[in-house]
């Protein structure tokens, strides 16, 4: 699960800063409810309308922490050019040398 949240976080492009008013809690429904919008992105298909969705109204605070080296050699074997491709279709800029855990765009 947190592969695809990591797919689609290390995207990003106009962040999207966690308020003080973001709890835990919040932060992981956000995290599951981004997962489960996103999980065919994983398996090459395009981001689906509500996937879109969840990637322009979640917060980065919330996902990134959980991009771990692990998740980073996964996505990098799915190809980061190529995600970055289909978020952008999203309507997400993604700015060069995003970091986000432990993946950097290129």
């Amino acid at each position: 699960m947190v592969v695809v949240a990591a797919v689609v976080v290390c995207s990003w492009g106009n962040v999207q800063m966690a308020s003080a008013d973001t709890s835990p809690s919040q932060c992981k429904e956000e995290r599951n409810l981004l997962v489960n919008a996103c999980r065919p992105v994983i398996y090459g298909r395009s981001p689906s309308a509500n996937c879109c969705q969840r990637v322009r109204v979640s917060h980065v605070e919330c996902v990134c922490p959980y991009v771990t080296p692990k998740t980073a050699s996964i996505i990098g074997a799915i190809g980061v050019d190529n995600v970055v491709k289909k978020i952008e279709g999203c309507g997400r800029t993604v700015p060069r040398k995003f970091k986000c855990g432990s993946i950097t765009t290129p």
